[in-house]
């Protein structure tokens, strides 16, 4: 039976119904049902993504209808996160390609990157080398790079199939000759090196928090979520070696979602300063070199 669409407006507001009526989490680059529904609906209608409203009363052929229709049940059926459907996400302004095998970027550090991470780091073109640590879809190396013109960048990750992912974006923003990719245990598999920049957004979610994960996040590799019974494994060891690869006036630089409490708990004792994003002063921190245990 043919449905009662004929507009954008109409999917739209079917799309949004259909997104509550299903309870569906969001926080992959939408916050709700109906940015959500209209960034379905533009992406698979391949018009613009920051036009709505001239299209909204456009009659639409019975193939864009349905087109748009799959998108919305698999949305709402199976919780897939809405960037695994298009294969696209977008920080900053910034469009990043991304499937299953990475976790979809959403890091507050790239908000910190556009100036550079001033006041901390004086001067950004002064900055010659930045370290990455589990970049998973190579986006924050992608803006470092970016926001440090004179650097190059070495990006690590433990999971080839994410480090396949991150070769895609390097690739598309021709920046393979000032990123490096490489496969390993954070630190392991550099060469010597002193970084006057180390980036961070590891592994932090707890184990408790982890079981109580809504659908649309269990579609992401766990090996990129969860950080051990406190959320601190792969921290502590970040933050433990750090000062063997920073300059002396270097700066470490780790995104840690909602785990404020067992940082400080996990990192008592040292100066740790905490950044100021969009979601407030708990989500990141800064450590200076000279900060670092020995």
């Amino acid at each position: 039976m043919a449905l009662p669409f004929t507009t954008v407006r109409d999917l739209l507001r079917f799309g949004v119904s259909r997104f509550t009526e299903a309870g569906l989490s969001f926080g992959h680059g939408s916050t709700n049902a109906y940015d959500e529904a209209a960034y379905l609906i533009l992406h698979t209608l391949h018009l613009p993504l920051d036009t709505l409203e001239p299209f909204l009363d456009a009659r639409l052929l019975d193939t864009e209808i349905d087109a748009v229709m799959q998108v919305i049940e698999r949305r709402a059926k199976e919780r897939v996160p809405a960037a695994y459907i298009t294969q696209e996400a977008w920080m900053h302004g910034h469009r990043f390609y991304v499937d299953e095998r990475v976790i979809v970027p959403r890091s507050f550090i790239g908000e910190l990157l556009q100036d550079g991470l001033q006041p901390y780091v004086p001067d950004p073109d002064h900055v010659t080398r930045v370290l990455e640590l589990c970049t998973g879809s190579g986006c924050l190396a992608i803006l470092a790079a970016q926001a440090f013109e004179n650097a190059d960048i070495d990006a690590v990750d433990i999971s080839a199939d994410a480090l396949a992912v991150a070769r895609r974006n390097v690739d598309d923003y021709g920046l393979q000759d000032r990123i490096a990719l490489h496969e390993g245990d954070l630190y392991a598999p550099l060469s010597p090196a002193r970084y006057e920049v180390i980036i961070t957004n590891p592994p932090y979610v707890n184990a408790t928090a982890m079981q109580a994960l809504p659908e649309e996040y269990r579609h992401e590799p766990e090996l990129a979520l969860a950080g051990g019974t406190d959320g601190m494994d792969v921290v502590r060891r970040i933050v433990r070696d750090a000062g063997k690869w920073l300059t002396e006036d270097g700066v470490l630089v780790v995104e840690i979602g909602n785990e404020r409490a067992n940082v400080e708990a996990a990192l008592g004792g040292l100066d740790l300063v905490w950044l100021s994003t969009s979601a407030g002063d708990d989500n990141v921190f800064l450590i200076q070199a000279a900060d670092l245990p020995a």
